[in-house]
């Protein structure tokens, strides 16, 4: 149980950094301060949601595009999450290609960095408490 919880803080905060690591960097793309945590847990909800149907319907009817699955689930999770907040723009096409790539590299660094440094410090010291 603590594993799910530490995996699914993990998840949420991983979206969280690339979202915001998109708000800094594209002048278009734009989360309200009081809505970010919404979108966060709705982008995190529909990604978890989507990601596997999206890696079935690809591997199932076009193998090649494999190694972009993830690429293309940011992509149309970010259309989907875009459409129903209100506090959420993300601007032209430039914008939505650069805000793919740059959640997908902000959660991919953050997916790997969290459990070495973050949660580790937490299991040591609970090692210790313990």
């Amino acid at each position: 149980m603590i594993r799910l919880l530490i995996s699914t803080a993990a998840y949420l905060v991983a979206n969280a950094v690339g979202l915001f690591v998109a708000t800094l960097l594209l002048d278009g793309f734009r989360i309200d301060p009081l809505s970010f945590v919404v979108a966060v847990a709705l982008f995190s909800a529909v990604q978890a949601v989507l990601s596997p149907l999206i890696t079935k319907i690809t591997f199932k009817n076009f193998p090649q595009l494999m190694g972009g699955i993830a690429l293309v689930t940011i992509f149309i999770v970010l259309f989907i999450t875009a459409s129903i907040m209100p506090g959420m723009e993300i601007g032209g096409i430039a914008n939505w290609l650069a805000a793919t790539l740059l959640v997908w590299l902000g959660s991919l660094i953050a997916t790997i960095l969290l459990p070495i440094y973050v949660f580790k410090q937490l299991r040591e010291r609970k090692r210790q408490d313990g």
